[in-house]
């Protein structure tokens, strides 16, 4: 039994999501929620939700023990990416590539 949360079109670079991702993968829930609220990484506002979130889902959706859970899987995968503008010198054009993320967290009950 599993229960998954997703986050999607974060407006935030995969790679620094996934600095975040690796402190919490196979850790307990409260261990994690730890980790997250101490980490001054910007990915980590987006995380607390998305964890609360998969929380939230085991415990009304699965009805599964919160205290025996753990993050089972947690990844994220590149969104789409805006293009912008940004004017340099002499009449040139610079593109500037603003990244989303797709972020995607499972929990499982240990055993």
């Amino acid at each position: 039994m599993e229960a998954r949360a997703y986050l999607r079109n974060v407006r935030i670079s995969p790679r620094k999501v996934k600095i975040v991702l690796d402190l919490i993968r196979n850790k307990p829930v409260d261990y994690a929620m730890a980790v997250i609220k101490h980490t001054p990484k910007a990915a980590c506002e987006d995380l607390e939700k998305l964890l609360k979130s998969a929380v939230s889902n085991a415990e009304n959706n699965h009805d599964m023990d919160k205290e025996k859970l753990y993050v089972a899987e947690c990844f994220v995968t590149p969104g789409s990416t805006m293009k912008r503008i940004m004017p340099r010198a002499q009449g040139r054009a610079y593109r500037i590539l603003k990244r989303t993320s797709h972020i995607t967290m499972v929990l499982k009950e240990k055993e």
